[in-house]
């Protein structure tokens, strides 16, 4: 459960989000920073009224910062910090500002720090990203060389963030966050803002949305939200009290009634992920686990293998794309192939088993199915997948499932290559946290 103790604002907090980059206008990248910036500062009770897109223009972009600052008091970019030619953000806000560009010898440091430890030559460019305006407080990049910059201007804000993701994020989390809430408060009157996020997989957002449409109805301070994800829907509850204790008691009463409902579908809450849920069943029962896939190529290996201590509990995995692997590497029968085909049921089960047989474990899991975009046709089409779980004699599973021995279930999915793929691996991993 996420919890933020801030001022509450009498005339509330506002902020805008200027993301730069002409490959941005362009399509050929997709922005992500905005979504992620305006959850973070929602959930910090920030509001954020306008996004808005600018090529790697100075006109354009000292423009849109103005303009931002007029309506706005923080005004959050990402893009443009980088040591080429296009990238243009610190010289526009230093001359937006009226601030001279001076080198920092600690971000220059972090850059030579950076490539030495990469064992590769600073390039000479790089030095470009060390130049920052006067009077203005650096964030420190750990992931890349473009540290974050905040700017204060005349009782407001800019704060300038790099463009990946994975650079931006922890700035946010650990800095930016925290800075804005400790800076500027005005005429405080403290409240919590809390929330708490449940994840679901093997249901439409429209089956949620059917189960939880009076919660979906509520008004603030309260609130529920759907969001739905490739292969996951997520609830999302928010509550605004005057304590965190009895934001925590709202929430609780919502939870509960989102349990009652959804109950067998929830694998997890927040942050938590699929295989991580899957990790926690198979180490309280001391159960092993081993996978064959054909269609989805290793992605569900990789899934599970993402989790730290996966050792204690993943055998095996093995890749079986073609028929003679199958044969050769899992003991499926040539005939069961030859008369109901590398996509079906009967296969599906037979990799199951030869996987657990081969690697002893209590659990065999199999994929086989058509990702697509060719090889369909009218009888097994493109999204057609069979997953199947072969089951030891174990106490340790769930009682329907030591009745079963195995286990074969059929899925259609939709979308690209990549979505039915990832699709396929959503529904094995949740096929193995339903029965153990």
């Amino acid at each position: 459960m996420t919890a933020v103790t801030r001022p509450c604002y009498n005339t509330p907090m506002t902020a805008e989000i200027v993301a730069i980059g002409t490959e941005l206008l362009l399509g050929h990248v997709v922005n992500t920073n905005a979504a992620f910036l305006s959850q973070k500062l929602a959930e910090a009770g920030i509001d954020v009224f306008h996004h808005t897109t600018v090529g790697d223009n100075p006109g354009r972009l000292t423009e849109a910062i103005r303009k931002a600052l007029g309506r706005s008091d923080v005004v959050i970019t990402s893009g443009g910090l980088g040591p080429t030619v296009d990238d243009i953000t610190i010289e526009t806000i230093a001359k937006l500002t009226g601030r001279e560009l001076i080198l920092d010898r600690a971000v220059l440091k972090d850059l030579n720090g950076y490539f030495k430890l990469r064992r590769i030559k600073a390039p000479r460019d790089s030095i470009r990203q060390a130049y920052i305006p006067e009077g203005a407080k650096r964030i420190r990049n750990r992931v890349g060389t473009a540290p974050g910059l905040i700017v204060e201007v005349r009782g407001k804000v800019i704060i300038a963030l790099p463009g990946p993701p994975r650079e931006i994020e922890p700035m946010v989390e650990h800095e930016i966050l925290p800075y804005l809430l400790k800076h500027y408060a005005l005429n405080p009157i403290p409240y919590t803002l809390r929330s708490r996020t449940i994840k679901l997989t093997g249901l439409a957002e429209s089956q949620v949305n059917a189960k939880a449409k009076d919660l979906l109805s509520l008004k603030p301070p309260t609130t529920v939200g759907i969001y739905a994800k490739l292969g996951e829907v997520d609830l999302k509850i928010m509550a605004k009290a005057d304590s965190d204790r009895e934001a925590a008691r709202v929430i609780g009463r919502i939870e509960g009634k989102i349990h009652s409902r959804l109950r067998g579908n929830i694998f997890g809450y927040d942050e938590d992920t699929l295989e991580g849920a899957v990790a926690n069943a198979l180490k309280r029962k001391k159960l092993t686990i081993a996978t064959a896939e054909s269609c989805t190529g290793g992605f569900v290996s990789h899934r599970i293998t993402n989790v730290s201590g996966s050792s204690g509990y993943f055998m095996m995995g093995i890749i079986a794309y073609s028929n003679e692997s199958k044969v050769n590497m899992l003991g499926v029968s040539p005939f069961t192939l030859k008369k109901y085909g590398a996509v079906s049921r009967e296969v599906a089960l037979e990799m199951a088993e030869g996987v657990r047989r081969l690697a002893g474990t209590d659990i065999g899991l199999s994929l086989t199915g058509i990702a697509g975009p060719t090889g369909g046709t009218k009888s097994k089409p493109i999204g057609l997948v069979y997953i199947a779980l072969a089951m030891d004699d174990c106490k340790k599973l769930k009682a329907e499932s030591r009745k079963l021995k195995a286990l074969v279930k059929e899925f259609r999915f939709k979308g690209t290559r990549e979505e039915i793929k990832f699709q396929a691996s959503q529904a094995a991993l949740e096929l193995v946290r339903r029965n153990v």
